[in-house]
């Protein structure tokens, strides 16, 4: 694990990405509170208590397909057998005992009666009214399933810091749980800046372009699990961003700006919150996204994020998001990669990793390549829509058509 020493001070040159992750995971004060969901309101939070269950599944032997219930003693050997059929057992019904020489009717789920081993699959089978033939070698067992072959009364079935999906829903509602115990959204405030920005809707003047970053990052924050408060738009002014980066402060868990991050004269955000705490990280040897800035605002954590869009969208894919996700004490923060050809060549002859916007593209033999979006500027926000993942290129690499890169799917980012 990183420490502060291990990161550079602002100014002073690029920080490895690896590095400069581990670092901000390092500074992470998980979320304390919790609360209790209903199912429904479950999906995609982070579950803070194991779930155990409290019956067998099956709780009962059942037939695992629609078919006859029998004894394999009754089995003629080398021949057919003939049984007469003696009752009948719907799912959610119980049956009789089994009268020794004949099958029972029965469908999927429905409990094995007492005295049969077995179930003959109805397509294996002959009715003739109330009796059935079948020639089929039946062993003791057969589609049959046992009582707490899928889950044992007391075993658990899904793990504290788990991201709830569909299937884990299902799973705790397979076990008679009403609620499930998730972490406190974190509540995150955002803000942009800049005086060539409008708000979409509005009158676009000359020299001014619609703010993309807020709507982007709010949307990237809700599908991390967050509650966003928006802080709207500033004009650059240290006064002005000062004041709002105060007021963040004082009701959310982390703040998150875009713009003003870098370099020039009219970038404010660092000097600002230079005021009210610490600036802790800044300059990352990635691209796009080198200008990232970490710190504390009045104990408050701090992410300044660049203002070109491309560069706002990696930068939280890589960083922020595995922020959050420990903030929410996550068992998984990092996203999955794939090994996966390139369908075209690139340089990076620079210092910085690159992180390539790409189409995932399937050829003649089934096999996956990649190919890149023409214009990979960092300004340029239709890459990322075009996209659907991010190609890592190593930074001072030649790689030509067929080299193989690690792939981030959009999928696994959001």
């Amino acid at each position: 694990m990183a420490s502060n020493t291990e990161c550079t001070i602002p100014g002073s040159g690029l920080n490895p990405i690896d590095v400069s992750l581990n670092y901000l995971l390092s500074q992470v004060t998980p979320l304390t509170v919790h609360e209790e969901v209903n199912l429904s309101s479950a999906l995609k939070r982070i579950l803070a208590a194991p779930v155990t269950s409290t019956v067998n599944i099956p709780p009962w032997n059942n037939s695992a397909m629609d078919g006859y219930a029998i004894a394999t003693q009754d089995l003629v050997p080398e021949s057919e057998t003939c049984l007469p059929v003696s009752q009948h057992i719907p799912a959610g019904h119980v049956g009789q005992p089994l009268v020794p020489g004949t099958a029972a009717r029965i469908f999927t789920g429905a409990p094995i009666p007492k005295g049969a081993d077995a179930v003959v699959i109805q397509e294996q089978c002959q009715r003739e009214d109330q009796l059935i033939r079948f020639s089929v070698n039946v062993q003791p067992g057969d589609n049959i399933r046992r009582l707490g072959e899928a889950v044992t009364k007391g075993q658990e079935v899904l793990s504290q810091g788990l991201l709830l999906q569909p299937q884990h829903i299902g799973m705790a509602a397979s076990v008679g749980t009403q609620t499930l115990s998730v972490v406190r959204r974190p509540k995150v405030a955002v803000f942009s800046t800049g005086d060539e920005l409008v708000q979409p809707g509005e009158v676009l003047g000359e020299g001014a372009i619609y703010d993309s970053n807020r709507p982007t990052l709010q949307a990237l924050l809700e599908a991390a699990g967050c509650e966003v408060l928006d802080f709207g738009h500033a004009v650059d002014d240290v006064d002005t961003i000062t004041d709002l980066l105060d007021r963040a402060s004082q009701t959310a868990d982390l703040i998150i700006s875009s713009g003003g991050v870098s370099v020039g004269e009219e970038d404010h955000v660092k000097p600002a919150v230079e005021k009210l705490g610490t600036l802790l990280l800044w300059k990352i040897a990635i691209k796009p996204g080198k200008p990232l800035a970490y710190g504390t605002v009045k104990g408050t954590p701090f992410f300044g994020v660049p203002g070109n869009p491309v560069a706002l969208f990696v930068t939280f894919s890589v960083f922020i998001r595995p922020y959050i996700l420990k903030m929410l004490s996550a068992k998984q923060t990092a996203s999955p990669t794939y090994p996966l050809p390139l369908g075209f060549a690139w340089k990076n002859k620079g210092q910085r990793q690159e992180f390539v916007r790409v189409q995932c593209l399937t050829d003649a033999d089934g096999k996956h390549y990649l190919i890149n979006y023409p214009n990979q500027s960092s300004g340029v926000l239709t890459s990322v829509a075009w996209a659907d993942g991010l190609a890592v290129i190593p930074e001072d690499s030649v790689l030509s058509a067929g080299d193989t890169v690690e792939y981030w799917p959009f999928s696994a980012l959001l």
